[in-house]
């Protein structure tokens, strides 16, 4: 029921485009989502007989891995993720690539109720699962050349390492890991698309904001715009070093009469100066004179009757 509308435009002569089929481009419905499926560690891959795919034994899930991308097929849709454990992106069954949809239906270890009248040493039917319009725009994907199928690509082995809380989820991480550790070119178109996708969405994203670092800081705060930056440091907070310079500059300065000169100072006076000043200045009174002057006389009178 979900193509009816698909198969109405086709009736009516219009054919829609692949952006317009899809939101994302590349046959890509949703981006980033979670299927249920929990792959706790690097999967225990196998390469199907004769097929460019692994697949993991073990698992209880249509689970593949071809060209660079991991495939799970679950709930009638097809999910792809560069990662072992998603997160996955839903891709439309138009862009599925055409070996993964050659596995035979022995090797889907969760197959579907509709495959079991199916010969399990061939592909799904497809064709008849999806309808005309697909097959017509599939056609061929059930011939090919053995012989001329091309080899399986190198496994991701680089993210063993990267088990259980160890796991990326941010598709950011995933991007620069797998960039730097899994050099492999894939050959498929799909694929190749897929990443480009991946690494166009991890440009666009916003970068999250991080306060600068201790060095950083401490770089800014020495570079010369924050030199011109910085204000001016008050007079009273100069080094002590500058203080008596300055002290000597504000002494030129004053006049030269308001200086005290060292022989203008007055000299303190000897204590026996000051005793002679003080009977000098009694003699200096008249009275007193001209007492001891009579005195005298009287004094000299006596003595000359007495002589005679």
């Amino acid at each position: 029921m979900r193509y009816i509308p698909l198969a109405i435009l086709m009736a009516l002569g219009c054919t829609p485009s692949a952006n317009a089929q899809v939101s994302l481009g590349l046959g890509i419905r949703s981006a980033g989502i979670s299927i249920g499926i929990n792959v706790s560690s690097f999967p225990n891959l196998i390469p199907v007989p004769g097929y460019p795919v692994y697949y993991d034994p073990r698992l209880e899930s249509n689970y593949f891995f071809y060209d660079g991308l991991y495939w799970v097929f679950e709930q009638d849709n097809w999910y792809a993720s560069s990662w072992f454990d998603g997160p996955w992106d839903l891709i439309d069954p138009y862009y599925v690539p055409v070996y993964v949809l050659r596995v035979p239906v022995r090797y889907y270890r969760r197959p579907p109720v509709y495959f079991r009248n199916w010969r399990d040493d061939a592909p799904p039917r497809w064709a008849d699962h999806w309808g005309r319009d697909w097959n017509n725009r599939r056609r061929g994907w059930d011939q090919w050349d053995r012989q001329s199928a091309p080899r399986p690509a190198p496994l991701p082995t680089y993210q063993r390492e990267y088990s259980g809380k160890a796991y990326p989820r941010a598709t950011e991480q995933q991007v620069t890991i797998r960039a730097e550790k899994y050099r492999y070119q894939p050959g498929d178109s799909t694929t190749r698309e897929y990443w480009q996708k991946q690494d166009q969405r991890v440009r666009t994203s916003p970068a999250p904001q991080t306060r600068p670092e201790t060095g950083q800081r401490e770089q800014d705060r020495r570079s010369p715009t924050a030199e011109r930056q910085r204000p001016e440091r008050a007079p009273e907070q100069q080094p002590r070093a500058e203080r008596p310079q300055q002290e000597s500059q504000r002494a030129e300065r004053v006049p030269e009469q308001q200086r005290v000169r060292p022989e203008s100072r007055q000299q303190p006076e000897p204590q026996g100066d000051r005793r002679d000043d003080a009977g000098a200045g009694r003699n200096n009174d008249p009275q007193g004179d001209s007492r001891s002057q009579g005195k005298g006389r009287e004094q000299k009178d006596k003595e000359r009757g007495n002589g005679r």
